[in-house]
C-alpha cells in the first residue's frame, strides 16, 4: 500500500508539472495572441472541471448547474468593468449619463442600488467569491440537510440554472438581457483589450488555475478527502460513524462553486463580456462533459479533458460548423462506454501498466480509484 501510494503521488506530481509546463511554457511559445487568448478561455472552464472532481468524482454530488456559479462570478466582475466603462464622459450622449448603456436603452434614470457597490474593485472581487458561495450554501443546506441527493439534486441544480437564465434575460434593464454585459474596456484604467493585456491575463488565469488545483489536491489528500470518498461510497456508514455528512457535502459544494466563480471572473476579463448563454443548462452540461472526458477522479485529467474537448470543438466547428454538436455528443458517449474513468483512467489503468511492463519495470503501479457506489 505504501509503494502504491508513493507511486500515485509521484504520478500526480508529474501530472501537475506537465500541466504547468504545457500552459506556462509550451502554449505561449507556439501560439499567437489570438489563439493563446482562446486557450485562456478554455482554462476558465477548467476551474469548473476541477471543482466537479471534488464534488462529483470524490463526493458523488453531480451538479448540472455549475454554469450558474460560473456566470455569477462573471457577472460580478462584469458589473465593475461596465461601471468603469460607463463614466459620465463616456456616456454623455445618453439620456442619463453615468449609467450602463443597456439601462439607458430601457429608460432607467438612475443606477439601481445593488449596482452601486460594484463601483469598488475590492467589493467586486469579494462578490465574485461570496455571491456564488452563499447561494451554494443556501442550496446545499436546503437539500443536503434533508438528504436530497443523486439524480434529484442534479435535476434541481439544472432547473436553477434554467431559472437564472430566464431571470437574466427577462430583467434586461438590470442585467443586459440576452446580450449580456458587453463593451468592457478597462480595469482601473488598464485597457484589457490590448494584446499585451491579454497576454498578462492569460498568465494570471494559469496561476489561479494551478492554485485551485493545489487546493483541490490538498483537500483530497487530507482526512477530509478520505471522508468525502467514504461519503460517496457508503454514506449511511459514514453517518452512523458520527460524522455530519450534510456539512461535508455543503463544504465541498461551496468550494466547487467558488472555483467555478473564479473561472467566470477570469472569463469576463479575458473575453470582454458575460452573457446568459454561459449560465444555463447547455454550458453546465458541457462542463460536466469536460470533467467526464478527462476523468472525474483526476484533477489533472479534468484540466486535460477541458483543453482537449474545447480545442476539438473549436477545430471541428471551424471545419464542420453544423456537425460539431453531434461530435461532442458522440465523444461523451464513447468515453462513458469505452473509458468510464476518462483519459486519466485510460492512462493509469491501461497505458502506464503496459508501458511499465514493456520497459521491464518492477515498481508497483497505482491501483484504480474505487468506483463510486451505484
Amino acid at each position: 500500500m505504501t509503494a502504491v501510494r508513493t507511486d500515485t503521488r509521484r504520478l500526480e506530481l508529474i501530472g501537475f508539472a506537465l500541466v504547468a509546463v504545457f500552459i506556462l511554457i509550451f502554449l505561449p511559445s507556439v501560439l499567437d495572441v489570438f489563439r493563446l487568448n482562446l486557450f485562456g478561455k478554455y482554462l476558465t472552464y477548467a476551474f469548473v472541471a476541477v471543482g466537479l472532481v471534488l464534488c462529483w468524482g470524490h463526493t458523488g454530488i453531480l451538479s448540472l448547474g455549475q454554469g450558474l456559479f460560473f456566470g455569477l462570478g462573471g457577472y460580478c466582475m462584469a458589473a465593475f468593468l461596465k461601471l468603469e466603462a460607463s463614466s459620465v464622459a463616456n456616456t454623455k450622449i445618453q439620456s442619463t449619463p453615468g449609467i450602463p448603456d443597456f439601462m439607458d436603452w430601457n429608460q432607467l434614470t438612475g443606477l439601481p442600488f445593488f449596482w452601486v457597490p460594484f463601483k469598488s474593485l475590492p467589493y467586486a472581487l469579494i462578490a465574485v467569491i461570496a455571491v456564488p458561495t452563499v447561494l451554494a450554501f443556501i442550496l446545499g443546506a436546503a437539500l443536503f440537510k434533508r438528504r436530497v441527493g443523486g439524480v434529484y439534486f442534479a435535476i434541481i441544480t439544472q432547473a436553477l440554472a434554467a431559472v437564472m437564465t430566464i431571470l437574466i434575460v427577462g430583467q434586461q434593464g438590470y442585467t443586459g438581457g440576452i446580450n449580456g454585459i458587453t463593451d468592457l474596456r478597462t480595469l482601473l484604467g488598464w485597457d484589457i483589450r490590448t494584446d499585451s493585456a491579454k497576454f498578462i491575463l492569460y498568465f494570471v488565469c494559469c496561476a489561479l488555475l494551478l492554485g485551485s488545483m493545489f487546493v483541490a489536491r490538498f483537500v483530497l489528500a487530507s482526512k477530509l478527502g478520505r471522508i468525502l470518498v467514504a461519503t460517496r461510497d457508503q454514506e449511511d456508514r459514514v453517518r452512523f460513524s458520527g460524522y455530519d455528512v450534510a456539512n461535508y457535502k455543503i463544504f465541498v459544494f461551496c468550494l466547487a462553486s467558488a472555483m467555478a466563480a473564479v473561472g467566470g471572473a477570469m472569463f469576463t476579463l479575458q473575453v470582454g463580456f458575460m452573457s446568459p448563454s454561459f449560465v444555463g443548462i447547455v454550458p453546465s452540461i458541457e462542463m460536466v462533459i469536460f470533467c467526464a472526458v478527462g476523468g472525474r477522479h483526476s484533477i489533472v485529467g479534468a484540466v486535460a479533458g477541458t483543453l482537449l474537448v474545447n480545442w476539438g470543438k473549436t477545430m471541428f466547428s471551424e471545419a464542420f460548423p453544423e456537425l460539431w454538436l453531434f461530435a461532442m455528443g458522440g465523444l461523451f458517449i464513447a468515453v462513458v462506454v469505452a473509458f468510464p474513468r476518462g483519459i486519466a483512467g485510460l492512462m493509469t489503468d491501461q497505458i502506464l501498466p503496459k508501458l511499465a511492463s514493456w520497459m521491464g519495470s518492477g515498481h508497483a503501479q497505482p491501483s484504480p480509484a474505487p468506483a463510486p457506489a451505484e
